[in-house]
């Protein structure tokens, strides 16, 4: 089939907003069900100290995941989605966003790589090299997924996604299992995450092949998009995403800096085990970002913005109240007690937890409307706002500090998104407010009848009794305030089920 021939196809249109959003969920609650129980099997395997170097290797190396791409998947998201069901200017854009991504990508693995002894002895820690080493590898192959990923966003195609998550998952999940068993170490794990990162890499570029009908690298033909114009966007969003990639590992590397590798460990092992809390935000915003691009022929689609940001509100208030009261059992039941600590640390992070959500569904439309230039000055002052939090709190109280100078600067980040969304793309506040405070009533309906039940160890019984009550509690007061109708419930039971048939 000759590229004209593409071009005149509807099949490129892409799947509706419900769809993506389905599909985005369902692979992200895929890999968290991977993660989850490798996060526990590490645990309990590699023990604090262990693990704590295994989580200090990725957060070293996630440090630079996101600048490493130099801006050059969201430049690409936001230039493929303006010109969505144009192929030729599509596979255009691909082709030069992807050279320059596989080549920043290699050159920094590279650089990792070669770097892994003196870092380790920067914490002077040697057993942190080899999985240093290993955590590069990975480096590169999820730096490559995670662009792949993000053009299936683009394309509105996220049931690819789905695809190519679960054959990484699986991968990554039978390779670190089977290394860890052979060798219980940080160095096994670290380079059975490099196995599955780098299948998922040459399995995203096949698909992405497949689903336009050429190679995005070989024959992808001359971009629509001048290299100038692509780069000075890629280059502001190199900018927010070198102090995002800073943001998310700041804790982790301050507390390795300071403390010890155990203190990471009991930090980061609970954040690795609630992440799946903040997958239906990402999944809807696969879905509803998309459709913020300046496309010639779309009008932005703010009304379904302001739905999913009401839904993920609602959903996370009661996950906080979850979190908050049952945070002992939590721990108990899934790390261990060698963890015990780690409940403190979910406790401290619950309004982190709710903010990032809310965040997720702010700072995708404004990059995907051109507007990624205006986040700058926003993370950058979350960024030092937290450093200088943690550097003051984490000598005096330990891992709790961390956790106090992420809340404070993730509330700065979070409402500086929500303003600049209102004044740039229109995104009315009164509703939002009401709905929040609505949500939190209902989560402190949920908080009190989870803390009738218990709050330290429960039985089997408390536990298959207890949430669902609470939950129901939870969903009867929503109800009651109006903030959700019987209406909406029925369509959000419905809402898999229809996107999975393609409405």
């Amino acid at each position: 089939m000759n590229r004209d021939a593409r071009n005149s196809e509807s099949s490129h249109e892409g799947d509706t907003i419900s769809r993506n959003a389905v599909f985005a969920f369902a692979a992200q609650m895929s890999t968290a069900a991977f993660t989850a129980v490798l996060t526990v099997f590490l645990t309990r395997q590699l023990g604090p100290a262990g693990f704590g170097t295994f989580a200090l290797a990725v957060s070293v190396t996630g440090l630079v995941l996101r600048p490493a791409a130099g801006g050059t998947t969201q430049a690409a998201a936001r230039f493929i989605a303006e010109r969505h069901g144009d192929v030729t200017a599509v596979t255009g854009v691909l082709g030069m966003a992807l050279r320059t991504r596989l080549l920043t990508a290699s050159a920094i693995a590279v650089a990792l790589f070669a770097l892994a002894g003196p870092i380790s002895d920067l914490y002077n820690a040697p057993e942190l090299a080899w999985p240093l080493r290993g955590a590069a590898i990975a480096f590169f192959g999820q730096s490559l997924l995670l662009f792949a990923r993000s053009v299936f966003s683009a394309l509105r195609r996220t049931s690819q996604t789905f695809s190519l998550v679960i054959s990484e998952s699986a991968v990554e999940f039978t390779a670190s299992i089977t290394l860890v068993l052979i060798s219980s170490s940080a160095t096994s794990a670290a380079f059975g995450r490099a196995v599955g990162y780098v299948f998922g890499a040459v399995l995203g570029v096949i698909l992405l092949g497949r689903l336009l009908g050429t190679s995005p690298l070989f024959r992808a033909g001359r971009s629509p998009v001048g290299r100038r114009e692509f780069m000075r966007y890629a280059g502001a969003m190199l900018i927010v995403s070198g102090a995002g990639s800073l943001f998310s590992y700041l804790d982790t590397l301050l507390i390795g800096a300071f403390l010890s590798t155990t203190a990471v460990g009991i930090y980061a092992a609970p954040l690795r085990l609630t992440a799946f809390v903040g997958y239906p935000a990402s999944a809807l915003a696969q879905g509803v970002a998309p459709r913020m691009a300046r496309h010639p022929d779309e009008p932005p689609r703010l009304a379904a913005l302001e739905r999913a940001i009401g839904y993920i509100v609602m959903l996370q208030a009661g996950v906080v109240a979850f979190l908050g009261v049952w945070a002992d059992p939590i721990v108990r039941l899934t790390l261990g007690s060698e963890f015990s600590e780690s409940a403190e640390v979910i406790r401290a992070l619950t309004p982190f937890v709710l903010l990032a959500s809310v965040t997720s569904l702010l700072s995708s439309p404004l990059d995907y409307a051109g507007e990624g230039r205006r986040r700058i000055p926003i993370v950058i002052a979350a960024v030092v706002l937290n450093a200088g939090i943690d550097v003051v709190l984490i000598p005096e109280m330990g891992i709790l500090g961390a956790a106090i100078g992420t809340d404070v600067a993730y509330t700065v980040y979070a409402g500086s998104h929500l303003w600049v969304c209102h004044r740039v793309l229109g995104l009315p506040l009164k509703p939002l407010a009401t709905t929040a405070a609505r949500a939190l009533l209902a989560a402190g309906v949920m908080a009190a009848i989870l803390a009738l039940v218990g709050t330290e160890s429960l039985s089997a019984l408390e536990w298959l009794v207890g949430l669902p009550v609470a939950g129901a509690a939870f969903v009867a007061t929503l109800l009651v305030t109006r903030a959700l109708s019987q209406r909406e419930i029925r369509a959000l039971i419905r809402f898999p089920a229809k996107a999975f048939r393609g409405g």
